[in-house]
Formats: structure tokens, sequence, C-alpha cells
């Protein structure tokens, strides 16, 4: 048993997590499992965009780092280019100073990339977006098209508010969805069309208000009706104004607290594992949001992970303290690297072997602290290195949380373990706030209640939202949108609506012990009770009522 220096808690490091530690000379972790993941997911920014200026060439660049970084920023394509030298940053390693200090100071010299993704057409306003076009203020996603206000998205077309979504089309208010089109205000949702507000259904169509279906069709409060009474009862319930939404949003959720069931994990095609979300792997254990892999301990939203523990967000192989990083294999404490082999504490470093603390770096072999050294001498310093940090306690932990990218109210950690700006700042994190003044913003208050009531002239308006004190505003193309499917305008900021559409996924994160809703037996279940679910049912029972 082991004390987290963090909040206090007992935890356990036991032989299969050393059997991952072991081949990367890691020391067991001094903090409990879920501060390492704040601590990791701290360093992955979910900022507010803003208008800045390359540091390099001038060119107008949208970026999601705050203006509080200490680092230049600079274009994509150029700090991509043999436009700067990365080398040319390099320090000499003082042994009589903190590692990790020496560390930071590079980091803040050293320039970075204004936002991450390739290969997009028209997708400015967006960070860690790939093969996208015409995508609005979004981010994490590959292969969409006309996406606005989307977060983690594979393959999804025409669609706003969408979070945790594959292949959607037409769809508006969704959260982790497979396969759907025309469909609105829906949660896990999987080959539905023209429908809202379902729960938990397969294969339905035209249903309204539903739970727990499958393969149904015209059915509103999962009762069955005929076409005609369908489209009949259907106008009983006001779905285009902003007041009747948020109506049937309450009765809905009140429906999947009190009659829904709910399965007690999500896991699909799995073997031999322990948490949440996790599709097509096998020997993975508290971990969350993985998909198709093997061996993995402790660790969150990964895809094609192998012998991977303590990790964020990556694709990677034999690697611990892992944060968005993309084909990387035998590192530790990196972050924001790709093609990375045989490195550790980089940062924003791509095709590197056998680097040390590093940052910026593209196509090097043996350096440290961006400095280039042949195999003899980086061999010998990296030794000498460690040992100095593990004389200090320096080594196998991640970097300190003064180095992150942003604010912790503006990372991926707000998002997975909200907290107050006072308990933020009291842990040593940042905390970003910026106030923008728009003396002719109109309170969201203020907005017609139908969308039949809105002019064009709204796009030509900022709006306040009442939450955050943010302004936000209605895109031409998003007013189209809203026109076209009779949604009323939105009344709060687009990023409050992604963290309050996540916060059910956020709640599923740790594991709980219950008892079967329908057998009785005695259950492990991921629904924090926050969430009010009373129909928690084992997987063998949930499988025999949806079948």
């Amino acid at each position: 048993m082991k004390t987290c220096i963090d909040c206090g808690t007992q935890f356990t490091v036991d032989d299969a997590d050393r059997a991952l530690y072991a081949p990367l000379d890691m020391p067991d972790p001094v903090q409990c499992v879920r501060c390492r993941w704040r601590h990791l997911a701290s360093f992955w920014v979910f900022g507010r965009f803003r208008v800045a200026k390359s540091a390099l060439s001038g060119k107008t660049i949208i970026t999601n780092f705050p203006e509080s970084v200490p680092f230049p920023l600079y274009d994509h394509t150029e700090f991509a280019s043999d436009a700067w030298d990365p080398t040319s940053y390099a320090t000499e390693y003082d042994s009589s100073r903190s590692f990790i200090e020496q560390f930071r100071e590079l980091q803040s010299k050293v320039p970075h990339p204004h936002n991450s993704g390739m290969t997009n057409v028209a997708c400015d306003w967006c960070d860690d977006v790939w093969s996208s076009r015409e995508c609005y203020l979004s981010r994490s996603m590959l292969e969409c098209e006309f996406v606005s206000y989307g977060y983690r998205m594979l393959r999804c077309k025409n669609s706003i508010d969408i979070t945790y979504c594959f292949d959607v089309e037409n769809c508006f208010d969704v959260l982790n969805c497979f396969k759907c089109y025309g469909v609105s205000y829906s949660f896990n949702a999987h080959d539905c069309i023209e429908s809202a507000f379902l729960f938990d259904c397969k294969n339905c169509s035209n249903c309204f208000m539903s739970w727990n279906l499958k393969n149904k069709q015209y059915c509103i409060m999962n009762e069955q009706y005929s076409k005609d009474e369908y489209t009949e009862k259907l106008k009983e319930f006001d779905t285009r104004s902003r007041a009747g939404v948020d109506v049937l949003k309450e009765q809905f959720s009140q429906i999947i607290r009190e009659q829904a069931i709910h399965r007690a994990d999500f896991n699909v095609q799995t073997t031999d594992v322990s948490g949440n979300f996790i599709n097509k792997s096998k020997n993975v254990h508290d971990s969350y949001f993985i998909d198709d892999s093997e061996n993995v301990r402790h660790s969150v939203r990964g895809i094609y992970y192998k012998n991977i523990i303590d990790s964020v967000g990556s694709k990677a192989e034999k690697a611990a303290l892992s944060v968005t990083d993309f084909d990387v294999y035998g590192t530790v404490a990196t972050s924001h690297c790709s093609q990375v082999l045989y490195s550790a504490y980089t940062d924003y470093c791509e095709n590197l072997e056998y680097c040390f603390g590093c940052v910026g770096l593209r196509k090097k072999k043996f350096c440290i602290l961006n400095k280039q050294y042949d195999e003899e001498e980086y061999k010998i310093l990296v030794e000498k290195i460690k040992a100095d940090m593990k004389a200090r306690g320096e080594w196998g932990i991640f970097w300190p949380r003064t180095m992150a990218y942003s604010g912790y109210n503006l990372s991926l950690a707000q998002m997975l373990f909200p907290i107050t700006k006072e308990v933020a700042e009291a842990g040593g994190w940042q905390w970003n706030e910026s106030e923008v003044n728009y003396p002719d913003a109109i309170p969201s208050d203020a907005l017609p209640d139908t969308i039949d009531e809105v002019t064009d002239e709204i796009t030509k308006k900022r709006i306040i939202c009442p939450e955050t004190k943010l302004s936000y505003n209605i895109a031409p193309k998003e007013l189209e949108f809203y026109r076209e499917h009779d949604i009323p305008l939105p009344r709060r900021h687009f990023d409050h609506r992604t963290l309050e559409r996540f916060r059910p996924l956020a709640l599923m994160i740790t594991p709980q012990q219950g008892v079967c809703h329908s057998c009785s037996k005695e259950i492990t279940h991921y629904y924090d009770p926050e969430l009010g679910y009373q129909k928690i049912v084992c997987v063998e029972c949930y499988q025999q009522q949806m079948s």
C-alpha cells in the first residue's frame, strides 16, 4: 500500500503494474491512479480559440493555446518547415541543477505549433483535426465534414453539438452515438434514423422519447404506433421552442434515471478487462475509452495500445506517462509526440530516436536538451542524468503542473475531473480567465423562443452566456442548419454545451459496487451515484432483456 502525495488516499502497486514499469526502468508511482490521470490530462488543451500571430512570420493563426504560454507559437506548417532550427536552442546539462528545471527552461523558449492536425480544408477554428473539411470550433476529429461544436468524432457529417460520435450525419445534440442519421437529443444510440430523445436504442427509426429499444419503428415513450398515429401523436410535443425542448429534456432525463435499464458496463468484444468503454481489447485493466488494445493498465482514451501504463489519449506501445502521442515506442513522460522511439521527457517532437529532454525536435537521434551527441556520449550522459533525477525524486514522474500548456480549467482534466479555481491553484495548476468586453452583446435570454422568429441579423451579434459569461455567435451556416431542422437557438456558450453533454461519460469512469436490479447478484458497475440511475443490471441480464 502507498499513500498518494496529492490526495492522501491509499493505493496499491501490484506485480502486473511492475511488469510494465520494469522494462522502462520506472519506479513505483507516488500518485494514485486518478491523480495520475488528472495530472496527465491537464496537459491536453481544451482551450478557447483565439486569433493570434505566428511568431515566425506574423501570419494570422487561430489557436486554443492561451496568451499565457511562455513559448512562441508558430503556424503549424512553419513549425514543421526548415525555416527554423530547434537545435539552435540547445543547452548543456548542468548536473548541479534539477534536470526538470532545465527541461522547463528549454520548453519555455522553443516554439510550438499553433494547433495539431493535417490535411484539412477550411478547418482553421479547430484543433486536433485530421483529414476533415469545413468544420468549425471543434476538436479531436478525423474525416469529418461540415461539423460545428463537436468533440471526438470520426467520419461525421453535417452535424452540430455532437460528442463522442462515429459515423453520424444530420445529427444535433447527441452523445456516444454511432451510425445514426437525423437523430437529435440522444445518448447511446446505434444505427438509428429520424428520431429524437433516444437512450440506448439500436436499429430504430422514427422513434421519440424512447429507451432500451431494439429494431423498432414509430414508437413514442416506448409505446408502438402506426405510421399515421405516430405522426399525429408527435404534434403533442413542443420541439420547436426553446422552452418546450428544455421541458422535454428534463422529462427525458428523469426517464433515464428512473425507468431505463443500464448495463453494468459498455465493454464490447473484450477478454479479461476491467474498466468501461473498452472495445475489441484484451488484458486491459482499470482503463477507459480504449479500443483495439492489449496489455494496458491505468490508462484513458487510447487506440492500438500495447504494453501501456499510465497514459492518456495516445497510440503507443511499451510506454508510460504518454499524453496524446502518436506511434511512440519505448517512451517515458512524453507529450504530443509522433513517431518517437526509446526517448523520455520529450515535448512536441517528431521522428526521434534515443532523445532525452528535448522540445520541438524533428528527425534527430542522440540529443539531450536539444543538443546533438554521438551515441557513446549520449548513453553515458543519459545514465548520469537518470541517476541525478532518481536522487532528486524526479525520474518516472511526469512534468510539473506549471509546465502545462493551459490552465486546468481549459484542459481535458477539467472535463474528466472538474474542480474549482481555488482547488486548482492550491494544487499547483494554472487557471486561465479571459474577459472580452462586447458592449453591444445581447443576453441569451433575449433570444427568440423559436427559430421562426429569428432573422439573419442574429449572425451579426454577440450573445452572452449566463453560465460562463462568455460571448458566442450564431454562424450563417449554423443558422441554416437550425432553420432546416426547426431547432431553437442555443442559450449557452458552445464549450459549456460540450462540457455538459460530456458530463455523463465523466461520471462513468470509476468502479462502483452494487446489486443487479434484475437478478440481485453483486456486480461492479461504473455509474456514479450522482447520475441517479435506479435500474443497473449485470451484462447477462441486460443481454437477455435486449435480445
